[in-house]
């Protein structure tokens, strides 16, 4: 008895294992519509190798803030960014900043305090080792 019931939590573990992973996209491309003139062009993000390889904490990035806090559990359904930080202006009432000063807050600052610790990071300095180059229209 004892057997199947180790078992079987085995398996249950190992299927909400893959089912988190899972759940976590490969890639995802930042391209926000809604930028006057949009500069540079989208970025790519290694979504997966961010959270499970480097074990980046989801709250690392995906937030919701109340009272000063981040409220935001892993699990929770994450907007686009864009539905808080505005394209143009920070938002006043909410404090938050700006889409692109938050995009490059959060991936810059990470990256160069990795390399300021001496570790592999990924690029921060130039826009071309992150924002892919603009399709001609």
């Amino acid at each position: 008895m004892v057997v199947i019931f180790a078992g079987m939590l085995f398996l249950a573990v190992g299927a909400l294992t893959a089912a988190e992973e899972q759940a976590v996209p490969e890639k995802i491309t930042l391209a926000n519509k809604g930028y006057k003139k949009d500069k540079k062009g989208p970025v790519t993000l290694t979504h997966k190798k961010h959270n499970v390889d480097y074990k980046i904490a989801c709250a690392e990035c995906h937030h919701v803030y109340k009272d000063g806090k981040n409220i935001w559990n892993e699990g929770d359904h994450v907007d686009k960014c864009s539905t808080c930080h505005d394209f143009k202006k920070k938002n006043k009432k909410t404090k938050a900043m700006k889409l692109q000063n938050a995009y490059h807050k959060s991936c810059k600052t990470c990256h160069k305090a990795l390399a300021k610790e001496g570790k592999p990071t990924g690029p921060f300095k130039k826009c071309t080792k992150c924002h892919a180059k603009k399709k001609k229209k």
